[in-house]
């Protein structure tokens, strides 16, 4: 991992380095993620298309959660005959 720095201004502000900028897509208006781990790191996730893309892609293989329901539901019924 290649360590970076960057200052606060008084308003909170934070300049997030030119090159981390490029490589990750982010760009004027681009929403961001911050998320504190167990150790008290901050993470900054930029919300771009890549980011949205990876997470559907994790999702697509995942049980639809109603049609679950209505399996379940349904071997019930079958049961209780």
């Amino acid at each position: 991992m290649k360590g970076m720095s960057a200052t606060f201004t008084s308003k909170g502000q934070l300049v997030v380095p030119a090159e981390l900028r490029r490589k990750h897509g982010i760009g004027a208006g681009t929403k961001v993620n911050f998320l504190e781990d167990q150790f008290g790191r901050i993470v900054l996730q930029p919300i771009t298309e890549d980011y949205i893309d990876r997470v559907m892609g994790c999702l697509a293989d995942a049980t639809d959660l109603t049609t679950l329901w209505e399996k379940e539901h349904r071997e019930e019924g079958q049961r209780e005959k």
